[in-house]
């Protein structure tokens, strides 16, 4: 009786596996829960956004904070975004990391082409309505069509570099409210851009504007496991100011 025990938890296991590394999200998924502190050494940095952000994904917030240390250590400011979670949740957060405090924690769009409530498809493709992920530099802040906006430089070739010449860029937008969640379901979708409450879009902006960053995630497996950003090599520390 016991071998057959034995036997049946051996099975169990083998087809937890397979399900896990024949689902890309699961997998993707699995890589990032990877990253939890009990099984590595965590940087100070993601020490420090687990404590201003105690109910993000840890393991996004390691990925986040690799990808800073590897860009730009000394950065004051950084925004996260989960795309792994669906619309009608706060999944973007803005980090004041020289004064230890969290100072946004926002709904925020994705594009038309990603997807419904959750997404779940990304492009660097010019005219595809989908959002990116991966590294960004902020740059500065304008008046445009969508109101007061923060333009991106996206970081890694061939995911986000053609994010300017997209114009995908930060602003408010009336389709992200909690009243049209109850009515829709799901936040609007926009052109690819991450929008925010009109509320908040200006004081928001003004905190990440400039030369900070965003870091915006999802478990895509070939960005895992080929981001420069996520694997830096060397000492090299600042690539992103290339």
């Amino acid at each position: 009786m016991p071998n057959c025990k034995l036997r049946r938890s051996i099975g169990l296991l083998l087809i937890g596996a397979l399900t896990l590394f024949t689902s890309p999200l699961l997998a993707g998924d699995f890589m990032v829960r990877a990253f939890t502190p009990q099984q590595l050494d965590q940087p100070p940095l993601a020490q420090q956004l687990a404590h201003m952000a105690p109910h993000a994904n840890p393991g996004v917030l390691h990925l986040a904070a690799r990808a800073l240390n590897c860009a730009d250590p000394g950065a004051d400011r950084l925004a996260v975004i989960d795309f792994s979670l669906p619309s009608t949740e706060p999944r973007l957060w803005v980090f004041d990391l020289r004064h230890d405090r969290l100072m946004f924690r926002e709904l925020v769009s994705h594009g038309q082409g990603s997807g419904d409530n959750m997404a779940s498809a990304f492009s660097n493709i010019p005219e595809s309505h989908q959002s990116s992920i991966g590294l960004f530099r902020t740059l500065n802040s304008y008046e445009g069509s969508n109101g007061y906006s923060l333009r991106l430089k996206g970081l890694e070739p061939g995911v986000n570099d053609l994010a300017y010449e997209r114009a995908i860029v930060m602003h408010g937008a009336d389709y992200v409210s909690e009243d049209f969640i109850e009515k829709a379901g799901r936040l609007g979708r926009s052109h690819g851009c991450p929008a925010v409450r009109e509320e908040i879009a200006v004081p928001l902006i003004n905190s990440i504007k400039d030369q900070q960053y965003l870091f915006t995630y999802y478990p895509d497996q070939e960005w895992l496991s080929q981001s420069t950003y996520l694997r830096c090599p060397g000492n090299d520390s600042r690539l992103a100011m290339q």
